[in-house]
């Protein structure tokens, strides 16, 4: 690697490109996930029914995942930066439109369709998967920071979007989040995002290149077994069902608190702005749990940490089930926290080990929309069973349960013969210096 003039050497760009899609998460996730605060006025302005509103917000995390192949798909095709910068651009100002809802059919379009459709072109999927062809050897810690950048914006912008919707309305706040996304999200993206190290003349993880033949000392990439060209030959492989079905589970919970965890809060008898305090702490404590458990599994399997990681968030949802009021809020948002963010990353550099990169975006489309069907189910459901009930119980246990299976999936899976991680070098790499 080159040094500057004074004999530093510069920091490798690709954690330029992690930074950018840090932030990018950070605002267009962050305000996502922020859907929760305004479930409640606006069931109240328009006099919506939790399970009306609940219909709409499910139906944006279902065509979330509908969409995400797709949209995984001309990542791969046409590149990162004119994927990512159009979906940035509809993010904006698709929120900034939320402002202007006067019907449910509205809202039903603007939220369910246009902008998760948006989001699909932005999303953590198709940022980590940039990421991804940054780093090799640093994969999954790399992604960790990535995905940290969602929950980031959970543990400041809902937080902040509830002291706004209280000082002001929420129409004022809808606007305010999308012009952020506009005027900060879209012109960093512009400057900074490349598509891959060789258009700033770099190497994976900043590596020096192999001159011809190789050198000694200087790690040859190794193939996984399953390694595709083509996503549709992912189908044929163990992996891909395990992960899928490990995600389900994953996007129930996370569709689930995103939606309703504040709600849940408010009718525990806590204030507004106390459930977005403890929501924030939640996502908070979601950064450290990404980015710990990025750095854990470079050293380890990553299906043991992705099996714990379920374990731990099943057993925050029984502590929120089994302990009442505020204390339960504050065990459930500890061990939550620390675990919600945390399945992304290692799902995500997991499928690059095992897949490659040639059509990675589009796999891993794949196995996020399974994640939305989950999330797009139990939104919908647990708005219907609380006008059902009264209470969240119900949806609650359900998938605190489910998140028990989703463990025993993960750790079943055969990292060690089907990660390129694990694949032993060829002994021509070793030899080429002789």
């Amino acid at each position: 690697m080159n040094l500057d003039p004074k004999g530093k050497q510069p920091i490798f760009y690709g954690w330029y490109i992690v930074a950018t899609c840090f932030f990018i998460g950070f605002l267009t996730v962050g305000s996502r996930n922020a859907v929760g605060i305004f479930i409640i006025p606006m069931s109240e302005e328009f006099g919506w029914s939790r399970t009306t509103i609940s219909l709409a917000v499910a139906l944006g995390f279902l065509v979330n995942g509908l969409t995400q192949p797709f949209l995984g798909h001309f990542f791969d095709k046409f590149g990162a930066r004119r994927v990512i910068l159009f979906g940035l651009v509809v993010i904006g100002l698709a929120t900034f439109s939320l402002s202007l809802v006067f019907h449910y059919l509205y809202l039903l379009f603007m939220f369910g369709f246009v902008l998760s459709t948006a989001l699909s072109s932005a999303s953590v999927t198709n940022t980590m998967a940039l990421t991804s062809r940054w780093f090799r050897r640093r994969r999954a810690t790399a992604m960790g920071f990535t995905s940290a950048g969602t929950q980031a914006g959970g543990m400041l912008l809902i937080p902040f979007s509830m002291y706004l919707l209280q000082a002001t309305n929420w129409r004022v706040t809808w606007a305010v989040l999308g012009l952020l996304t506009l005027v900060l999200a879209v012109p960093l993206a512009y400057i900074f995002i490349r598509n891959d190290p060789s258009e700033k003349g770099l190497q994976p993880d900043g590596d020096e290149e192999l001159p011809e033949g190789g050198v000694v000392g200087l790690p040859e990439r190794q193939q996984g077994l399953y390694e595709v060209d083509h996503w549709k030959e992912s189908f044929r492989t163990p992996p891909m069902w395990q992960l899928s079905s490990s995600y389900v589970a994953c996007g129930i919970t996370t569709g689930l608190i995103a939606a309703h965890f504040v709600p849940l809060a408010i009718d525990r008898g806590v204030s507004p702005g106390l459930a977005a305090t403890i929501f924030g702490l939640m996502a908070g404590l979601n950064v450290l749990g990404g980015i710990v458990a990025g750095i854990l599994s470079d050293r380890f399997k990553r299906k043991n940490v992705l099996a714990i990681v379920y374990l731990v968030r099943g057993i925050a949802f029984m502590l929120l089930i089994i302990i009442p009021g505020s204390i339960g809020l504050w065990a459930f948002a500890l061990l939550a926290g620390l675990s919600w963010l945390a399945s992304v990353p290692l799902t995500a550099s997991l499928t690059a080990d095992v897949y490659g990169l040639k059509a990675l975006a589009t796999i891993s489309g794949v196995i996020f929309m399974w994640h939305q069907f989950g999330s797009f189910s139990m939104i919908l459901l647990a708005g219907f069973l609380y006008d059902l009930t009264g209470s969240y119980t119900i949806p609650f246990a359900i998938t605190g349960a489910l998140l028990f299976p989703a463990a025993i999936a993960s750790f079943s899976i055969k990292e060690g013969k089907y990660s390129a991680r694990f694949q032993v070098v060829p002994a021509t790499a070793a030899s080429a210096g002789d």
